[in-house]
């Protein structure tokens, strides 16, 4: 009797407590690629100016082979001269890339409609070439990687795979939420079903959608965005043969970040079920080893100090913020301090949990759609449980905001993040907080800037703070502006395109590339910061730009948002004639 629609996702939740172990992925258990004396050598000694180079390199003979060979050469001295580590290397692996071969998406085509709702042609003529950088990051995993899996770190993909570019040559899983977007309204459909396809087949392997296309991921997500994804493609195929083979591994995700990323939050003596970032891994990151050790130089061993470190600092890899001071916990309690004070799995995001209100709606919406009412009332109720639960531990009334919640002090913290409009985008909110959203932004001090909003107002130095902004941010509040009923948010939101747009083609026009982030202050600038170089290419910056073209190409311009290219004609006849008569 005590089994009512409206416990279903609490009881769901309280199995995090006796079946999580069942549920998670394995472990990464290679010995070369994720833990053992190789990788701590190899790492260790510098060899690369990025550690993710070697996690990336290809065996060339089977592991045990290398693994004998290195036993013999670490026993006549522990620790292998950096020389002779070269050498192993240069004979035992391959540099990263090899594992792709040559393929152009055969949907591919030069003339997509949404280029027609461009009206500056400067702009039109940019999102065509953006239209063609889909064909120099569409890769195809060649067969060998299925056929010896044990010679690469690259998890096999049965379909040709969009990837962000630079340093990053493996799929990505948020990042190609605003990939798909982006292919779609390149009208590449077959290649963005064979991106969703691939999520897919990770949740049949996994459980759920590993960080990225890598083994030394596995253990760790990215915020869920498949069912969003797959909302994307069906919103413009009605393909239901499509969306009845997914559902079932929705649902298979959906549970995974409930059984294994839900805390109970208690505030005025009622629980409520949110959801964190959290992995229970105490062991560097292998593409960060190096980093990840030096962060712990003079922390003891034991859960409390280097394993918990290492283990917050792969729940902030989950978040995809990483890394931002949004996940410091200082001793004092207090949002403040350095990347050494993470936290991250002790604070209840706003953007999570919003994604996941956003997610069970669309759930139940593909339930009914598919005629299982029964499941479609069960996803409308955990909907409506999360909302309170927003209302009662995020939301602000004062601030008019919701704030990240942080579980070792029970408070919110206060300061300025995009992820406090989040509930926005989701439309996750009551309509009276709407307004009040809007004018917390207004007043936070964060639309000052003249190319973009700011991940926060804190310069840090780590790359998910000021001064960066980072286009599925933009995109996040862009889009949730324009969904609020007010002509006031909705001007807002074209303002804010227009100053993205105008970030991005000025980088274009002078870098002829586009990157991952930007800098607030600088005209066409690059962000910078965290623990790598700026990389170009780039995926999820190509989807939002095509994305924000087509929703205000008749409006935007490539010039400043008010010039007037008749008036400054107008001006330059009359210099024209004043010079004549002078």
């Amino acid at each position: 009797v005590w089994f009512t629609m409206s416990s279903w996702l609490i009881l769901l939740c309280f199995t995090v407590f006796i079946s999580c172990e069942n549920v998670l992925p394995p472990p990464c258990d290679s010995e070369i690629y994720c833990t053992g004396s190789i990788l701590d050598q190899v790492q260790k000694a510098k060899l690369y100016d990025d550690d993710k180079y070697f996690v990336d390199m290809k065996l060339k003979v089977a592991p045990d082979i290398i693994l004998s060979a290195f036993k013999n050469l670490s026993s006549v001295s522990p620790t292998v001269p950096r020389e002779k580590l070269q050498e192993f290397l240069n004979m035992y692996f391959e540099k990263p890339g090899t594992e792709f071969e040559t393929w152009t998406p055969p949907d591919w085509h030069s003339n997509p409609a949404f280029l027609n709702k461009i009206k500056d042609t400067q702009l039109r003529e940019w999102a065509l070439n953006i239209h063609q950088l889909w064909k120099l990051l569409g890769k195809k995993i060649q067969d060998s990687v299925k056929d010896h899996a044990e010679l690469y770190s690259q998890i096999y993909m049965p379909y040709p795979v969009v990837v962000p570019g630079g340093r990053f040559r493996e799929l990505y899983y948020w990042d190609s939420y605003w990939v798909i977007n982006g292919l779609l309204l390149s009208e590449m459909r077959d290649t963005a079903k064979g991106m969703i396809q691939n999520f897919l087949h990770l949740v049949d392997r996994y459980g759920c959608v590993p960080n990225g296309g890598r083994i030394y991921y596995e253990r760790r997500s990215q915020p869920p965005f498949l069912t969003l994804m797959v909302e994307s493609y069906y919103q413009v195929t009605k393909d239901k043969e499509l969306l009845r083979a997914a559902l079932p591994r929705l649902d298979q995700e959906y549970s995974f970040w409930m059984q294994n990323r839900s805390v109970l939050v208690s505030v005025n003596g009622n629980n409520h079920s949110l959801n964190r970032f959290d992995v229970q891994v105490g062991l560097p990151r292998p593409e960060s080893y190096t980093d990840d050790l030096e962060l712990a130089e003079g922390l003891t061993e034991g859960k409390a100090s280097k394993q918990q470190l290492w283990m917050d600092l792969k729940a902030g890899a989950e978040s995809g913020w990483d890394f931002s001071s949004r996940w410091y916990i200082s001793s004092t309690g207090q949002n403040s301090g350095t990347l050494k004070d993470i936290r991250t799995s002790q604070i209840v995001p706003s953007d999570l949990n919003a994604l996941l209100c956003r997610t069970e709606k669309v759930l139940a919406s593909f339930h009914r759609i598919m005629g299982s009412n029964e499941s479609a009332v069960q996803y409308e109720q955990a909907a409506q449980n999360r909302l309170r639960a927003m209302d009662a531990v995020l939301w602000d009334d004062q601030q008019g905001a919701w704030f990240d919640y942080n579980l070792q002090t029970g408070s919110k913290h206060l300061q300025f993040y995009p992820s406090n409009l989040a509930p926005l985008w989701a439309e996750c909110y009551s309509d009276e907080k709407a307004h009040k959203a809007v004018e917390y932004l207004k007043g936070s001090g964060a639309l000052k800037y003249p190319n973009g909003v700011p991940t926060s107002l804190v310069e840090s130095g780590q790359q998910w703070d000021y001064p960066n902004a980072w286009p599925p941010l933009q995109h996040m509040l862009i889009e949730g502006l324009s969904k609020v009923p007010s002509e006031d948010a909705k001007q807002l939101a074209e303002d804010l395109a227009q100053k993205w747009i105008r970030t991005n083609w000025k980088a274009y026009t002078t870098y002829e590339a586009m990157f991952e982030k930007y800098d607030v202050n600088g005209d066409g600038k690059p962000g910078g910061g965290g623990e790598y170089e700026v990389q170009l290419g780039f995926g999820w910056t190509n989807g939002v730009a095509l994305q924000l073209l087509d929703q205000y190409g008749a409006s935007l311009t490539s010039g400043s948002r008010h010039s007037s290219p008749g008036l400054l004609l107008i001006f330059l006849l009359l210099l024209s004639l004043l010079f004549t008569l002078h």
